[in-house]
Order: structure tokens, then sequence, then C-alpha cells
């Protein structure tokens, strides 16, 4: 089958239009003036939750909220045992863009709606999770809502404040009717206990599949990572004119030359075969004092490492640490770090990955493999020992901003992939 037909089949997929207008109408509702945003557990949040409910309602889905104010779709008369549960994000970054998360949560209704029109009734039962809480942007931790899901939110995860309302977490998962009490308590959800499988389609995040032309492709595994939301350099603070260079204890060279070290340590690990990505993806200098003929004495950055393995993390982190004591020791500095948070890198499970590839060449689509940089909900029920897999959708220029262009084309070639797939899950 070559590319055009695919696309032509594409727009025979059921449910286009229902997915234009679910997108359309959830982007108005959280569009900030430039993108969209999104809060977890805040008021578009739930607002994008309620239009969802109410696309179901109208098409004889129900919906439940579970005890962490996630939403669970399904189909009033299916039944049968272990359900596989497919399902995303609804939160967004701050002035994002409309697919991330979002996409997936409207894949599987698209999914229940056609099952319900075409009256098939699968071994086991589809249920759709539209989670809060993915995006660390807000409260500088990921995965809050599936891990609530899990049982696996703790107590200094609760205490986490919200970047720009200082509320902690804690105080935004009650107000949204969240079982804060069970939740701090360790319980998972009562319908997780069951799963027999977790699906995710979702928007590629990098360039990779855009550079190879696949409107689609099957993921292998998801990277994990180590970061601090903060780390401080403490230097002191001087006249740019009267301190020589070797009385200066400057907290923004300290922090490019810690950044330069990393960077090499990171082309080594590169060239050794190593999968790794690091980032420094905020930087600043005391807004209060700062000036131009000023030596800094204080540096707030974040640090992030992400790799698909565990023993890479964990070296990188020591080559981290012991540079900054190096660092610290040659320029008169000292680096004082928030809480260390981590997310586990995951593995697809086997059977499914070749699963959704047979699907995929069925459907004369790519069936290609592709590791997963961004993190996703999928990789906390892998880590659970739920078998998981990730449809990606192409996605022109990134994610994580309003440019986001998925073409609704290649979206319902990955919804067509997911519901030819789910009678298969045996």
């Amino acid at each position: 089958m070559t590319a055009a037909t695919t696309m032509a089949g594409a727009k025979a997929v059921p449910g286009r239009q229902d997915a234009i207008d679910l997108f359309e109408r959830i982007r108005l509702l959280s569009f900030d003036g430039v993108g969209v945003s999104r809060e977890s557990y805040g008021p578009t949040e739930t607002a994008a939750l309620d239009a969802l409910v109410e696309w179901a309602g109208r098409h004889g889905i129900a919906a439940r909220t579970d005890p962490a104010a996630n939403v669970v779709f399904s189909l009033p008369e299916a039944a049968g045992p272990a359900p596989i549960v497919c399902g995303s994000h609804v939160d967004s970054v701050p002035q994002g863009g409309n697919y991330d998360g979002l996409a997936g949560v409207v894949a599987g209704l698209l999914c229940l709606k056609r099952l319900k029109d075409e009256g098939v009734r699968l071994a086991h039962p589809l249920w759709v999770a539209g989670m809060r809480g993915e995006e660390s942007a807000w409260f500088g931790k990921a995965y809050m809502g599936s891990s609530a899901i899990l049982g696996k939110l703790k107590a200094d995860d609760l205490a986490l404040r919200n970047k720009r309302s200082g509320r902690t977490l804690s105080e935004a998962m009650a107000g949204v009717g969240a079982d804060v009490d069970s939740i701090a308590a360790g319980k998972p959800v009562p319908w997780v206990s069951d799963v027999r499988a977790y699906l995710e389609l979702h928007i590629e995040q990098g360039p990779l599949m855009v550079a190879r032309k696949w409107p689609t492709a099957i993921v292998s595994g998801i990277r994990g990572n180590i970061r601090h939301n903060l780390v401080r350099c403490i230097g002191e603070p001087g006249h740019s004119g009267a301190v020589p260079r070797w009385l200066r204890n400057d907290a923004v060279f300290a922090v490019s030359d810690l950044l330069m070290r990393l960077d090499e340590h990171w082309r080594v690990l590169l060239e050794r075969g190593n999968d790794l990505v690091v980032t420094s993806g905020v930087m600043g200098t005391d807004p209060a004092e700062h000036a131009v003929s000023r030596i800094p004495g204080r540096v707030d950055f974040s640090f992030e490492v992400r790799s698909e393995s565990t023993e890479t993390l964990e070296e990188f982190y020591r080559v981290m640490r012991g540079e900054c004591d190096e660092v610290a020791r040659q320029r008169g500095v000292r680096f004082e770090f928030d809480r260390r948070i981590e997310s586990a890198p995951a593995t697809m499970d086997a059977q499914l990955v070749q699963l959704l590839l047979d699907t995929s060449a069925e459907l004369g689509l790519p069936a290609e493999k592709i590791p997963s940089g961004a993190g996703h909900d999928a990789a906390l029920f892998a880590n659970a020992g739920i078998p998981s897999g990730m449809i990606f959708i192409r996605n022109e220029n990134g994610s994580h901003n309003p440019a986001e262009a998925m073409e609704i084309d290649d979206f319902m070639a990955g919804v067509d992939v997911l519901y030819r797939s789910l009678p298969k899950v045996t």
C-alpha cells in the first residue's frame, strides 16, 4: 500500500470529524493567548475533562471519576475481566500545544464509540483513562495522576507547591475531588488491580518521524530521568571593575564551567554508545540584585539527565555531583540542591510491541520501532508490571510549544492501529 492510499484510508477511518471537533473545542477552552495552558489539577484541566465527559455522554459512553480525580470512560454494556486501559493525560505545559496528551484520550474515546457503533465485543473490555497531572511544569514532578492511580505518590510529592499559585499538590488534588487521605496512604485506585494491558497513543515530541516520513511508529521504550528543579550556586557578589579574576567567586562563571565539564562527559558517554540527554532548562541570577556592573553572587538553575539505562543515569549523576565539588573548590563557590526527583526508564511489553507492529504492517503503515526520549504515563504502568505499549504519531515542530502540528490524517491512522489491535490482546 502506498503512502497516498494510506492517507486516503485514514480519511475513511470512523470518527475523523469527531476528533477535529473535540480538539478544537478543548483548544478554545484552554487557549491562553499564545498556546494552551491546562494546569495540572487546575480549572482548565477540569474544563477539558468536563468537555470529554459531555461528548462521551452524548454518544452513550459512561464516565466515572476515580479516587485520584482521573476520569475513566467505558461502554455501559461492556463486561468481562481484565480490561484493556487506553489513555493519556489532559494537562499541558504553560503555553503548550493542544495534542500533547490529549490525543491519546481522544483516540481512546473514538475507539469506544467505534466499538459501540459497530457492535464489537472484546474479550477484554476497553476502558479509557483521562488522567490528570502528567506534566512536571506546574509542581516540579511528572506522572502525578498515574502515580496516584498506582499508589506511588509520597508525602514529599504531596507537599510540592505549584510554581505559580503556591498551592500544595495535596491542596490542588483535594480541590478537584481527589481522596487525598487514600493517596497519601499509598493506596492504588481499585480499578488498576485487574488491568490486562495499558495502551497509549501520543504525538512524537522530537523530529525523527518527520525526518523519516513515518506517520505512525511503535514505541520500544521510554527514557527515565533524574532531576533537580533547583540547584543554587552561591559565590560572592562584587563590583565588576574592582575585583580581579583570581579574587573572584563568580557564580555565573562557576555554573558555566560546570556545564562545559558536563557537556564533555556527555560527549564521551555518547561515543561509548550510551543513551543520554542532559538539560539545564532553567537558569538565572537573582533579579532583585543582578546588574551589568555586579559580579553575580548567586545563580539558580535546574538539572535533568535522561536515559533508557538506569546505570547510565546514576553514573552521570555521580559525575555531576563530583564536578560540582571540583568547581566549588576551584572557584570558591558552593552548590545547594533541592530534592532529587527521579523516574525510572521503562521497556514496552515485547508481545504488545510486536502486535502493534503487525497491525501497522497490515494497514500499510510503517512497521517501525522508536524509543521515546520524553516521559509518558505508560512508563509507570510498565514499571508496575502491567504490559504496556505505545503508538507514536508524527508531529511537526516538536512539542511543549504552541507550534505542535499533528496532521489529522496521521492521527486517524494511529487510531486505526489502536482499534484494530484491541481484539488481538489475549
